[in-house]
């Protein structure tokens, strides 16, 4: 049966014996169909095939894409309902929605990895395969410029230039990220003896998968997590983790708000602000934590 299907019958079900308004039922289908063009995009299969993790994943984009936490809320709901039908009429076996309430999209402060729990993951591909290379680069990237992962296994070959230690984002509005000296080594190393090697003939991205075509979030996630499940870190490391990190650590450093908001591609500087609060309130516990007197 096509997922077209599934999502047919379900619209059936919420007109007919839902007896659900006209409104409600095109956002319920509105937030099914963008999360079918969220598995169409990752070749993640059919709804038959999607699980926990991609429902995660998904989760993780609408927030890195901007939506707010009420518009990820309905999402959830909505995904929640049309995955309880298909599971109730024996379409798939099982919801992949299970434990996945709508508390998860609640926006809660930014979690954010200290500078040792970087460098512990940084240093975790210290091998010398191609691929142990070409991860080192990715993480490394990610690092150095705090760019969504959307926007990392977006970037082609030719928007680094390694000679002026820059980075050219193409995510709507273009933007030029400064890398640091270590990122750059590593991109260059990648580059020299890696991606010649992996990439494909004729593939223009930078990141490439061992099949030698571009690199998807979902691919770029399930490396991450290979690495991470050997380091001794409580919190769960997610590419957006990566991002916060980035922000607060700069701003840890003497950042101003405006150049941040500029690198992470930020529309509405109350985006940026929320890292702002983040460190400051870090810097509060440290201080209650540790003053004598305090």
């Amino acid at each position: 049966m096509l997922d077209s299907t599934y999502i047919d019958k379900y619209k059936e079900h919420l007109i007919n014996e839902r007896g659900s308004s006209e409104n409600t039922v095109a956002s319920y289908m509105r937030d099914i169909a963008q999360f079918a063009s969220y598995l169409d995009d990752c070749g993640c299969g059919g709804f038959s095939a999607v699980t926990g993790d991609d429902a995660r994943l998904f989760i993780a984009h609408l927030e890195e894409i901007g939506r707010s936490p009420a518009t990820i809320s309905r999402s959830v709901a909505s995904l929640k309902g049309f995955f309880g039908y298909i599971t109730g009429e024996g379409l798939i076996p099982a919801s992949p929605m299970l434990g996945i309430t709508a508390t998860t999209a609640e926006k809660s402060p930014p979690r954010i990895l200290t500078g040792s729990e970087v460098k512990s993951l940084l240093e975790q591909p210290d091998s010398k395969d191609l691929k142990c290379c070409r991860d080192k680069a990715m993480f490394e990237t990610l690092y150095a410029t705090g760019i969504r992962v959307s926007e990392l296994v977006a970037l082609d070959e030719s928007d680094v230039n390694l000679a002026t230690g820059l980075i050219t984002c193409r995510n709507g509005k273009e933007r030029k990220i400064p890398i640091y000296a270590e990122a750059i080594s590593a991109i260059g190393k990648y580059l020299s003896s890696a991606r010649p090697k992996l990439a494909a003939q004729e593939e223009s991205a930078l990141f490439v998968n061992t099949g030698g075509v571009r690199m998807s979030r979902q691919g770029f996630w399930k490396v991450l997590k290979s690495y991470t499940a050997k380091l001794q870190i409580k919190l769960s490391i997610t590419p957006q983790v990566l991002r916060n990190s980035f922000a607060a650590h700069l701003l840890e450093n003497g950042a101003d708000l405006h150049s941040l908001q500029e690198m992470l591609g930020h529309a509405d500087i109350s985006s940026t602000q929320v890292f702002a609060r983040a460190v400051k309130n870090q810097l509060k516990d440290v201080y209650n934590k540790s003053h004598p007197r305090a």
